[in-house]
Parts: C-alpha cells; sequence; structure tokens
C-alpha cells in the first residue's frame, strides 16, 4: 500500500481502544503499539514526517500494511499489546520505545517481595512479568495494582524497618495497609503480594471469586470491620480490571468468530488463540444474500473455512447457534485426530471474547462500508420487503396530532432515499371536523387536500411519492387507500404499526397483512427515525396552533385590527385606567374628545359593562367602563387604525 493509501485507511479508523499491528511487504510484525484512541494514534504516523524521529520515519518506511484488533479499556490494550509482544518479539518496538528496551515487572525473592521496573531478565531467583510495551504505561499499571491491594510503594525496607517509626502518609491516606506495623505479619504480605501477581497474569475473575468468599466468610464470623476492608480491595479490583477480556491463560487453542451484516457488505472476523495468548486476527469482506439468514451465512463461512484445512484448533466459539454445529465439531474431530468443539459460549470469559470478536467484524464491515452504499443496501432491502418494482426514492409520511376537539392539525414529512427532504414538509389544519375529532376522518382529509394539491399543478405537491406512510394501523391504511382511489392514483400506502415503546415495529397494507422490519436493523432504524420526524413535526405544529388559540381576544375577528393593534390596544389600557391618557388612536376617534370614552352617563355605562368584553382586563369601574365603551366604538364604527 502506498502511504496515502495508509493515511486513508488509518482515517478511518474509529475512535476506540485498540491495538496495532504493524507489517512490512514480507507480512512480518515490525512494529506492534496500543492506543486509547485508534484513529488519532495510528493517522499520526502517515502524516507529515517532519516532527517524527529518525527511528520513527525509519520504521514507517518500511510499513506496507497494518492490521488493528478493537478492545474495550486502555487495561485490556496493554494485557493485549504485552502478548502480541512476546509472540511477533517486533524489532522496532525498542528502537521507538526507548533504548533501554522492552521493561519487565520484576518481583524480587526474599521474605518481603518487592515489585520494580527493569530493563531486562536477569538470572536470578526473581520472577519477571512481561515483556511490556511502554514504560510508563507500565508503571501506571503497576501503581494501580499496588493501590488497589494497598501495597508499601514507599522506600522502607523489611523486615529492617517494621517498628521503626510510625507508618507514612500513605497509610494515613488508605493506599497502604501499614505493613511497617507490628502487627502486620509476613504471612499476610505474601499474600497480598500472590494477589497481585494474579491481576499482573490476567486472573483478576478468579482473584475477585476467591476475595469475595473469603469477605462472605469473615462476615459470617461477625468480623465486619474485616470484611469491609475486603469489600473495599474487591471493589478497587473490580474497577481497575473492568471490562477486561483479554486474559492470559484462557484459550489454550481456539479460535473465536465475529460475524456482522452491514449495509451492502458483510465480514467475518476470527481471533486466534495460542497458549492463552492472542496470536493475530483475521478478518475478509464478502456481499451475501439479503435472503440469507446470519446463521446460514456462519454455517457456510465455517465449513468452507476449516474443511480444507490440515491444523485445526481445540476449540472454536461461535457468535450464534447453526444447523450443523453439532456435524461440523464431528467431522473437524475425525480430521483432526483430537477434539475438536465447536460451540457458542453463553457466559464468563469465553462469552466476553466472542463479543469483542463481534465487535472487530462489525468495525471492520462500517468502516470498508461508505454512506452510499449504506442507502442503497437499505432502500433495496425496504424495496424487497414492501414488494416494490425498485427500491423507493421517494417517500411520505403523515400524522394526526389534536387535543381533544379542538387543534386538530396534520404533518406530512418527505424522504428523500434515507434523508429528510425539509423543504418539501407541509403542514395541515383540520377544516371540516373543528369539534368533532376523527382519526380516519383528519387522514382522509389531509390525504384527499395533498392529492388536489398535485392534480391542480401545484408544484410543491409533486412529484408524488413512491410510497405512503400512515402513522397507525390497518384501518389508518385503509381510509387513506379510499382517498387514494378516488383520485385514480396507484401509490403503495402502509401503516406504521408501534409497540408498547411507541417504535415502529411493523408495516400493515390496508388488507391486513403486516411486514415485520425488526429484525432488519437498517430497515428498522429507517421507519423508526421517519415515524419519531412525522410525531416531532406534527406536534410542535400543534403547539404553535394550540398556544394561540389559548391566547384569544376579544379583538379577534374585528375587520381592520390586526395583531400588532390588537397588542397595542390591550396594552394601552392594562397599563392607564381611566382612558385619559390621550392615545392617538383614541384621539383618532370621530366625534371623540380625549378622555371622552370615560365620560358616558352611569346607565350607559352599566350597559357597555354588561355587554363589554375587555372590562375583564380590568379592576375597577371607572377602568372597565373605559375598556367597555372602547369595544363599543371599534364594533360600532368599524373603526380602522392608521
Amino acid at each position: 500500500m502506498t502511504k496515502e493509501e495508509l493515511r486513508e485507511k488509518a482515517n478511518d479508523l474509529p475512535l476506540v481502544p485498540g491495538v496495532y499491528l504493524m507489517m512490512d511487504k514480507t507480512g512480518r510484525v515490525i512494529y506492534v503499539g496500543k492506543a486509547k484512541k485508534l484513529k488519532n494514534r495510528v493517522s499520526q504516523y502517515f502524516q507529515d514526517s517532519a516532527s517524527h524521529t529518525a527511528k520513527t520515519r525509519n520504521m514507517v518506511s518500511q510499513v506496507d500494511r497494518f492490521d488493528t484488533i478493537f478492545v474495550t479499556s486502555e487495561f485490556e490494550a496493554l494485557v493485549l499489546e504485552n502478548s502480541l509482544i512476546k509472540r511477533h518479539m517486533p524489532r522496532y518496538n525498542i528502537l521507538l520505545k526507548d533504548d533501554k528496551g522492552y521493561p519487565f515487572v520484576r518481583l524480587s525473592k526474599e521474605a518481603y517481595p518487592r515489585f520494580s521496573l527493569v530493563n531486562k531478565m536477569a538470572n536470578d531467583s526473581a520472577r519477571y512479568f512481561g515483556p511490556f510495551g511502554g514504560r510508563f504505561e507500565t508503571r501506571q499499571a503497576l501503581d494501580a495494582v499496588c493501590v488497589a491491594l494497598r501495597l508499601p510503594t514507599c522506600s522502607r525496607k523489611f523486615p529492617r524497618d517494621i517498628g521503626a517509626e510510625r507508618p507514612c502518609l500513605n497509610f494515613h491516606m488508605g493506599r497502604c495497609d501499614g505493613f511497617c506495623r507490628p502487627e502486620m505479619t509476613a504471612e499476610a504480605y505474601n499474600r497480598r503480594i500472590e494477589q497481585a501477581v494474579q491481576l499482573l497474569e490476567g486472573r483478576s475473575k478468579q482473584l475477585l471469586r476467591d476475595m469475595t468468599a473469603e469477605m462472605e466468610a469473615e462476615a459470617e464470623a461477625l468480623h465486619f470491620e474485616q470484611a469491609a476492608l475486603l469489600r473495599d480491595r474487591i471493589n478497587a479490583i473490580g474497577a481497575l480490571s473492568k471490562k477486561q477480556t483479554v486474559i492470559a491463560g484462557l484459550c489454550a487453542d481456539t479460535d473465536i468468530w465475529g460475524l456482522y451484516r452491514g449495509s451492502g457488505k458483510s465480514c467475518y472476523a476470527i481471533l486466534h488463540m495460542e497458549e492463552g495468548n492472542l496470536a493475530g486476527r483475521e478478518t475478509e469482506l464478502f456481499s451475501a444474500p439479503n435472503e440469507e439468514s446470519e446463521a446460514e451465512m456462519l454455517s457456510a463461512l465455517t465449513a468452507q473455512y476449516y474443511l480444507p484445512r490440515a491444523i485445526l484448533p481445540h476449540e472454536i466459539l461461535l457468535p450464534m447457534e447453526t444447523e450443523d454445529c453439532e456435524e461440523l465439531s464431528e467431522v473437524l474431530t475425525k480430521r483432526a485426530g483430537h477434539k475438536v468443539w465447536v460451540h457458542v459460549p453463553q457466559r464468563g470469559e469465553k462469552a466476553e471474547l466472542r463479543a469483542m470478536a463481534q465487535r472487530n467484524a462489525q468495525e471492520e464491515t462500517e468502516r470498508a462500508t461508505t454512506v452510499e452504499e449504506r442507502t442503497a443496501y437499505t432502500l433495496e432491502l425496504l424495496g424487497k420487503m414492501l414488494n416494490l418494482p425498485e427500491p423507493p426514492k421517494r417517500m411520505e409520511s403523515f400524522d394526526i396530532s389534536n387535543t381533544g376537539k379542538s387543534d386538530i392539525v396534520a404533518s406530512m414529512v418527505v424522504y428523500s432515499g434515507t434523508r429528510p427532504l425539509k423543504s418539501a414538509y407541509r403542514r395541515f389544519r383540520i377544516q371540516s371536523l373543528e369539534g368533532h375529532p376523527d382519526d380516519y376522518a383528519s387522514m382522509q382529509e389531509v390525504l384527499r387536500r395533498r392529492l388536489q394539491r398535485a392534480a391542480d399543478g401545484d408544484e410543491k405537491f409533486l412529484p408524488l411519492p413512491d410510497v405512503f406512510l400512515i402513522d397507525g394501523g390497518e384501518t389508518h391504511a385503509r381510509a387513506a387507500q379510499t382517498v387514494a382511489w378516488e383520485f385514480g392514483v396507484d401509490v403503495p400506502i402502509f401503516g406504521m404499526v408501534k409497540d408498547d415503546r411507541h417504535r415502529t415495529r411493523a408495516l400493515v397494507t390496508p388488507e391486513g397483512r403486516e411486514i415485520g422490519i425488526v429484525t432488519q436493523q437498517a430497515v428498522f432504524s429507517l421507519i423508526g427515525q421517519i415515524q419519531e420526524e412525522t410525531h416531532r413535526f406534527a406536534i410542535t405544529y400543534h403547539h404553535e396552533s394550540h398556544s394561540k388559540s389559548a391566547t384569544r381576544s376579544a379583538l379577534d375577528g374585528i375587520p381592520g385590527v390586526g395583531e400588532k393593534r390588537r397588542a397595542e390596544t390591550l396594552r394601552h389600557h392594562q397599563g392607564h385606567p381611566g382612558g385619559g391618557c390621550g392615545d392617538p388612536c383614541r384621539r383618532g376617534a370621530p366625534g371623540r374628545r380625549p378622555g371622552g370614552v370615560g365620560t358616558f352617563s352611569p346607565e350607559k355605562r352599566e350597559r357597555l359593562k354588561a355587554s363589554g368584553t375587555a372590562a375583564g382586563f380590568f379592576a375597577g369601574d371607572e377602568e372597565k367602563d373605559a375598556a367597555i365603551s372602547f369595544d363599543k366604538q371599534i364594533v360600532r364604527k368599524g373603526l380602522v387604525f392608521s
């Protein structure tokens, strides 16, 4: 691959934790690294090399391709990187980390053993763990283990300094159990060291089980303080090893399969475990017919993959059950000369490894699938499910929204392919059913008005869609089809049937035939998105309409009084009781003196008070009189304000 192709491939990586392997033209691994965000880290190698060291530039110049393995945490990436370095021994890992070589964790052999970081293994009686990829990350991991188990990290020498002085600050901060105190025994210290060894070897699950049993025993013996200390350590270890699935010594010789059907492309991923360590990853993209289920695909792939091979693993973990799991196991056992167990792990560490393989297959598929391919695949699949002659290019969706008997509105949402076409959105106020809500009649009115506008040649309602989607069930779809027949329109109509969680679970024809979409993720997501967008657009318009109707005034509907003049009039009367402010609108009233609205006789004021509506805005009698008279003036004279 050229540098430009490598850069493009790196930019397509996701922002997830993982491990990457750089390979030369011969396929040899020359560098193994880990990253919190793979895309950012790997792409740096193929950017401007001015900031790179000479060693890095030399390594990058030999890279022909790279591979990645996705994991779920940085701690997991550290363990995986360690196993891959030990397996491949890539020469550039030594050169690029530092001149001192790979870091090892050393555990001294003495009465009170201590952990330390060293550059190489020595021929002594100490225990060594590693090599690890980087000194900084390894130091962080070792410190985290010591803190979780409350082991000493100070410079005191044991047993020389036991009881010599008070415990240091780490003890008071809860980071150490104070093994320098006389009451702490060497047996307790060494038991804690062995627990740390279990963590470094990746056996955190077993350690947690043992500590949990010990905690329960202490609690049953009424040693609650000791049980509480164990509980705290269990929580700390659990947080440290959270989501850790790359576990040394878990699988002796195992293949872990992942399979993902994407939009247009599918991919399988195989994680090869040898001697408990991850030896490598194998992925392949392929096209699969939509008619084939994932189980059928997996059955064909495993048979094609293993039957020609002479060397077979002892265990094969599959992501799902297939019809011929047992038959494949028997055939492979006969060919290999040893038991080959083909099965689907349901829980535990193997299930977590299966999930990791599944994620690798998914990430590889999505990375290799373009937006155009996803769109084409989704529409093609939808067209086949709905028995359309070709994939739908334009879809229209309708929904009704109302509050009781008032403010009945409807929405029309348009999708061009898999994207909303907001410029073509339309909304309707139901005109014939005010005070008599009827969802079916409302839907018929909306569709009738929409088709009539199209028949009249209104470009805003052209062209007709390939599919009508109705928010509702069979009856809603049948009501809409009746209107389509009136206009001679032959557009397929489907109702969107929702489940208990208000998600569209199926499409239904006017004849009552349901088409399930839950099993097809791409179609399920698209139809769900359309339904939610249609509902959102309808409810937004309904809220706007309801807010306007709730704030109507007695001045509404008077000829010549618009929204602005209405607001000014009401604001004026609220703020100026008695009417004697000389407002221009009053001065413009024919035959009236400034302040004259309050000059009616008491008898007339009483009559006006009884029929006026603006009086409700005022508290006092004079204020009510002024408002009432002004209302009557407007109505009687047909006043038009300039």
